[in-house]
């Protein structure tokens, strides 16, 4: 079998992400959720997407069950299919900057090497990694699916807080602790480091 990649050129286009940006008036850049599962990673992203939709911003929300409804139906969660989830969506959501969207994702990601590798591929400057630290003990308070219980009782493999790791960010952009703040208040604290990092601003 012939080695496909020595045959791929990629193809510089003549619009540009700076193009797209000017067009659409913003700054494309990625806001990436991580901490275990019921930690509010999903219900705050999608809480900082209404906010920056409503103030006439472009984005797109990538969240973890969603995507691996579709684009990722065929990864399991062994420590092999769980990096390789987090490469495709490091490099769709590359793809969906470059378009000039602010795009946020919402995974669990456990592992620190696999967030790396994502702020390598886009650029630490376009990068902004948000940690829901949230108690397992409160997880599991809120777990409507039953996941923590069915991994506790070994119904589930490689479930991440239980039978399998998660590692936590050392230095991420935000920290916000979902057992002591709310929705509200953890939406308002994002959009205040957006604003004050001039990453987003008033728009009329």
């Amino acid at each position: 079998m012939n080695n496909l990649e020595n045959n791929i050129f990629k193809y510089m286009t003549k619009i540009g992400r700076k193009e797209r940006e000017v067009l659409l008036k913003q700054k494309a850049f990625i806001i990436w959720f991580t901490g275990l599962s019921a930690s509010g990673k999903s219900t705050i992203g999608n809480s900082v997407e209404y906010s920056l939709n409503k103030s006439g911003y472009l984005t797109f929300m990538l969240d973890g069950d969603n995507v691996r409804d579709g684009l990722n139906k065929d990864l399991g969660f062994s420590n092999e299919d769980r990096k390789e989830n987090i490469r495709r969506v490091a490099h769709v959501s590359k793809l969906l900057m470059d378009a000039g969207i602010i795009v946020i994702v919402t995974f669990i990601s456990p592992f620190k090497e696999d967030r790396q590798f994502v702020r390598d591929l886009v650029g630490t400057g376009n990068f902004f990694e948000v940690f829901i630290d949230c108690p397992i003990d409160v997880c599991m308070e809120r777990d409507k699916k039953g996941l923590y219980k069915k991994a506790i009782n070994k119904e589930i493999d490689y479930f991440t807080g239980i039978s399998s790791p998660y590692e936590k960010p050392e230095n991420p952009e935000l920290t916000i602790d979902t057992g002591k703040m709310n929705v509200d208040e953890a939406t308002g604290y994002i959009l205040k480091y957006l604003h004050y990092n001039k990453l987003i601003k008033a728009k009329k």
